[in-house]
């Protein structure tokens, strides 16, 4: 009889160790985005925080659209908020906030309209593995985007962004080309 050792002991345990390190960075994404959002609202922003249910890097060659980006796929109950103040706003400046864990990236990126003094803070974290195609794209135009919808696909916003590196590693040049 074959010897089996305790190989699926320690993929066990390493699955283990990646799933508690994934909620540890995803509870700190959630932390910081709220602080985030607490220090808008005191400076007198009106703002809404999403937690994406999932989070993709589209690239033109993984979907049925020819978009890119970071797709958020948001809960049914901020749809009204969300929709509200997309459509009042502009939204021309924006800052992400990321970090790394786990082979995923964990994002915050908070858009602004400085003139309705609204913005809108979504949190998602996806699989960096996944990405290079969404960033080869973004890096090919120049520009990024992140799309929000809900779990049926019904879109319910887009913004663009002028600096894709922003969103992906730090060294993405050499991770893209590779």
């Amino acid at each position: 009889m074959p010897e089996t050792g305790n190989e699926g002991a320690d993929y066990a345990e390493r699955i283990s160790a990646n799933a508690d390190a994934e909620k540890s960075a995803w509870r700190a994404t959630l932390s910081d985005a709220e602080a985030m959002a607490a220090d808008l609202e005191a400076d007198g922003w009106r703002t809404l925080l999403v937690a994406a249910g999932h989070t993709a890097p589209e690239s033109p060659e993984s979907g049925t659209h020819d978009r890119f980006g970071l797709t958020h796929v948001v809960p049914g109950n901020v749809e009204d908020e969300f929709v509200e103040l997309f459509e009042a706003g502009q939204f021309p400046r924006y800052e992400v906030h990321r970090a790394e864990a786990a082979g995923r990236a964990f994002v915050v990126t908070t858009l602004f309209d400085p003139e309705t003094k609204a913005a809108i803070l979504v949190a998602g974290t996806y699989e960096l593995r996944h990405a290079a195609g969404c960033a080869r794209a973004a890096k090919e135009a120049g520009k990024m985007y992140t799309h929000v919808q809900k779990l049926d696909g019904t879109h319910l916003g887009s913004f663009e962004h002028d600096d894709y590196e922003k969103f992906f590693p730090e060294n993405v040049e050499n991770w893209i080309d590779s």
